[in-house]
């Protein structure tokens, strides 16, 4: 499991060059003890970082000599780092997008992509607010560009008890402009990717996000799942009723994994390029992944995928690293 320590320190210095000894085991998955020797770069989502650390972390139990550096730039910085040819694999919360796409291009970089893992993205406040639900329209009154909304009681009743929200001076906090999560967010929420009130505390670092909800007694915000599942000491986690059903849905493995948690339930990707999976040490990882997503996303508190997904992600890996 990686501990809370580990995490906040790699946040705090954005990128961790891995050197875990060999625990001299067997798995015949990725190659253990082949003799693989390099150094694979990665960058890009902060939901989809804990489960890149966990990945690099797990390879390198078995292949010591290959030194994996993490990031967590951000899914739309990692792509720019990706698209400038710095990094081997970039990291993604949503698909690549048309602009992304042509600075690939430009640089002369293909690349593949496979699903490695699901998240909700999670709206959290702190526990000194008494909320159970939130429906997705008055996400949008709280979000949307132009808001002007100060206290919870504005937003109107609660969607499962019909009461009242009560009284709380809201301080907000989410994730930046390079993050996937404001992307997605945003776009699904407020209808237009980008679109959203600008007085709140942003940061491309989830553990930075959790810290301000935790610690202001108005705190609410919203990031990926796994940064939930690792601080839901301190976090009071709201349920959200899509507007179709009008039922309030808790985000957990089960209701992200089937969907169920709509429209916040999203897959989650890694880009590598196709000249980096050339490589023997990244085309081992690459299928290491493929192979052992569910052991990687458990020790990342990351949602599994399921076995259709998993199905299909194998295969996608296998065509990239061939």
């Amino acid at each position: 499991m990686i501990s809370r320590k580990l995490l906040v320190a790699v946040a705090a210095c954005g990128a961790l060059a891995l050197g875990i000894a060999a625990c001299g085991g067997d798995d015949n998955s990725g190659g253990g003890g082949s003799g693989l020797s390099g150094t694979i770069k990665m960058d890009g989502s902060s939901t989809v970082f804990p489960f890149a650390q966990a990945a690099a972390e797990k390879f390198q139990e078995e292949n010591p000599d290959v030194e994996i550096t993490v990031g967590e730039a951000g899914t739309t910085g990692g792509f720019e780092k990706f698209c400038a040819g710095e990094t081997d694999i970039s990291d993604a919360s949503r698909p690549i997008e048309g602009p992304e796409k042509k600075a690939c291009a430009d640089k002369g970089i293909k690349y593949g992509d496979f699903q490695v893992a699901n998240d909700g993205i999670s709206i959290v406040t702190n526990p000194a607010i008494e909320l159970s639900c939130l429906s997705t329209d008055q996400l949008k009154q709280l979000w949307d560009e132009g808001s002007t909304v100060k206290n919870l009681d504005e937003l109107g009743k609660d969607p499962e008890t019909g009461d009242p929200l009560p009284s709380a001076e809201l301080s907000l906090f989410g994730p930046g402009t390079d993050s996937g999560t404001f992307d997605y967010f945003t776009e699904t929420i407020n209808g237009v990717e980008g679109q959203s009130r600008k007085d709140y505390q942003p940061s491309e670092d989830d553990n930075v996000l959790v810290e301000g909800v935790a610690g202001d007694s108005g705190g609410l915000g919203y990031f990926g799942f796994s940064y939930y599942e690792q601080n839901q000491d301190k976090l009071n986690l709201v349920s959200v009723a899509d507007g179709s059903s009008g039922k309030c849905v808790a985000p957990s493995a089960e209701t992200i994994q089937s969907g169920e948690y709509s429209p916040l339930s999203r897959p989650l990707f890694m880009y590598p390029s196709d000249e980096a999976a050339k490589r023997p040490e990244v085309d081992a990882f690459i299928k290491y992944i493929a192979d052992n997503y569910k052991d990687i996303a458990d020790q990342a508190f990351i949602v599994p995928m399921d076995s259709g997904q998993a199905s299909k992600a194998k295969s996608d890996a296998d065509a990239i690293a061939g």
